[in-house]
């Protein structure tokens, strides 16, 4: 399995900080923000990982991580040159998945708990996607997983009206046909390609897993979930 940081955007949330920088580099503890999602994928024995990034910052991101040598891993670089989404962003790793199953992270994601478990539960699983869910006070924030007798029957980015407290955490397992369903997606009223179409397509191949993050979880793309993700990482040790 290869691992996949997406750490693209604008951080526009987070202006004024990331007028100079990208967000995945702001400190959360007492590391950038981005070590914490490449030490989850390390942990569980990924050594190959791709960055995907912006055009604006990527020399800064390049110059603090280098080759992954200091991480145990050896890094891939690609610029999404402009903002379309996750889903765009990740079609940019089929090269570098080459047909293999991956582990993708958003580069602002912080948990507590590592990912051994869930990664073994994907490989077991054998084929299709896997996902990580969280209880969260706030759904209508995040992609909403609507959840009956241990299946997901379907997600809603965002919705006003959520039909479950379970988010869609920003971890994710897929095996290689992913890039086949990004290449049928069309965008969204936002004008990107939503991560939330890709893993409906396989709700409806019948290919989906799921399961439940333990531990604290923030994101931290925010003034108020970036101050929550320093507070728990100094409060609550990662494991």
């Amino acid at each position: 399995m290869r691992g996949v940081v997406l750490a693209g955007g604008t951080g526009s949330r987070l202006r004024p900080l990331t007028k100079v920088t990208n967000k995945h580099l702001l400190p959360v503890g007492q590391k950038p923000m981005i070590y914490y999602p490449i030490e989850r994928l390390t942990g569980v024995g990924i050594e190959e990982i791709l960055i995907v990034t912006g055009v604006e910052h990527m020399g800064d991101v390049v110059g603090l991580l280098g080759s992954g040598r200091e991480f145990g891993c050896r890094f891939t670089y690609k610029v999404q040159d402009e903002a379309g989404g996750i889903a765009q962003a990740l079609g940019l790793a089929e090269n570098f998945a080459n047909g293999q199953s991956i582990a993708v992270i958003l580069g602002d994601n912080v948990f507590q708990g590592d990912l051994r478990q869930h990664a073994g539960a994907f490989i077991k699983q054998g084929q299709g996607a896997r996902l990580l869910l969280k209880q969260v006070p706030d759904p209508e924030r995040f992609g909403v997983a609507e959840i009956c007798d241990g299946r997901v029957l379907g997600i809603e980015e965002k919705p006003k009206t959520p039909k479950s407290d379970y988010a869609i955490i920003g971890v994710y397992f897929y095996d290689g046909t992913v890039f086949d369903i990004i290449r049928t997606l069309k965008p969204s009223a936002r004008g990107e390609l939503e991560i939330t179409d890709v893993n409906n397509a396989y709700i409806r191949k019948g290919q989906l897993g799921y399961d439940i993050l333990e531990g604290w979880w923030t994101d931290a793309g925010t003034f108020e979930s970036l101050a929550r993700a320093n507070e728990l990482v100094q409060k609550e040790p990662l494991k």
